[in-house]
């Protein structure tokens, strides 16, 4: 194995400046998370935890918001190597305004915030259709930020759309706090039927209980295993959200007892290799 394929590659941060004020769901209760982060806050975490190269994920639904994450991207001396970005699909526009902005090579993916609209199966909708049928001319993926009630529609919505490379975050966000079960499981399942569909190993702290332990993750993680093989999952550290819930070190420590049962080619594949593959980062 080189150096450069056991590189490790965080599938899932992002920054912010609140003076922006598009982050909606960003609010004062938040404490520990509701003031800026940039790269700089980052780098130190990186290091610590012998992480190679990022992925910028878009935490506010505008343009504006995709436009400041590539700047970011372009400044950020290669530790950046793609965005995840936001366009309203819906928008008359919608793919006029992709085109545009897949001229910019780090963009790599488009994410609609589904878990916060209220419609179930926004994904659906007609005019949605026509943005995801440009994404894959446009050689840009979906990162589907769903909880499990949107999990069905995203099945209808793979069936209609099998040129499209997606990855869900966070797991589905599985009712961790609350040690629930079904129906994430079983919906889980079937969307790793379909062979195009990676997940990210991210954000599931947040979804567990403060002071969660190893042994709450583990059924989620061996369940997304057993799902996706270790070469569909993505690992990510939801920084600075996973704040919240223990910090960047504790994630990563988790994430590697985790894993502790596989070989060194499956770990090094989560840890790195399936984000570079994924998203073709440089």
């Amino acid at each position: 194995m080189t150096d450069a394929s056991a590189m490790r590659v965080d599938a899932h941060n992002h920054v912010w400046q609140l003076e922006r004020g598009d982050y909606g769901w960003l609010t004062p209760d938040l404490a520990p998370i509701y003031r800026d982060f940039t790269l700089d806050n980052l780098r130190p975490e990186l290091i610590e935890a012998k992480v190679g190269a990022t992925v910028l994920v878009q935490a506010a639904p505008t343009i504006a918001e995709t436009e400041y994450l590539l700047q970011v991207a372009r400044a950020s001396e290669g530790i950046v190597r793609g965005v995840v970005g936001w366009v309203d699909l819906a928008a008359a526009q919608a793919v006029p305004t992709l085109t545009r902005l897949a001229r910019d090579p780090l963009l790599k993916s488009i994410r609609p915030m589904l878990h916060d609209l209220s419609d179930p199966e926004w994904i659906l909708r007609p005019d949605v259709e026509r943005g995801l049928s440009a994404l894959p001319r446009l050689g840009l993926r979906f990162d589907a930020l769903v909880k499990p009630a949107q999990l069905p529609a995203l099945l209808r919505m793979l069936e209609r759309h099998p040129d499209l490379q997606l990855v869900i975050d966070h797991g589905a966000k599985p009712p961790i706090a609350a040690a629930g079960w079904q129906p994430w499981a079983d919906l889980i399942a079937a969307v790793a039927g379909h062979a195009r569909v990676h997940c990210k190993l991210s954000g599931l702290v947040t979804e567990a209980a403060e002071g969660w332990t190893i042994d709450a993750l583990r059924p989620y993680v061996d369940h997304l295993l057993a799902c996706f093989g270790a070469q569909r999952l993505l690992w990510g550290s939801d920084w600075p959200v996973v704040e919240l819930r223990g910090g960047y070190s504790r994630w990563i420590a988790a994430t590697v007892a985790l894993l502790g049962g596989l070989g060194e080619d499956d770990r090094a594949a989560i840890m790195g290799g399936n984000a570079r593959r994924f998203y073709g980062l440089a």
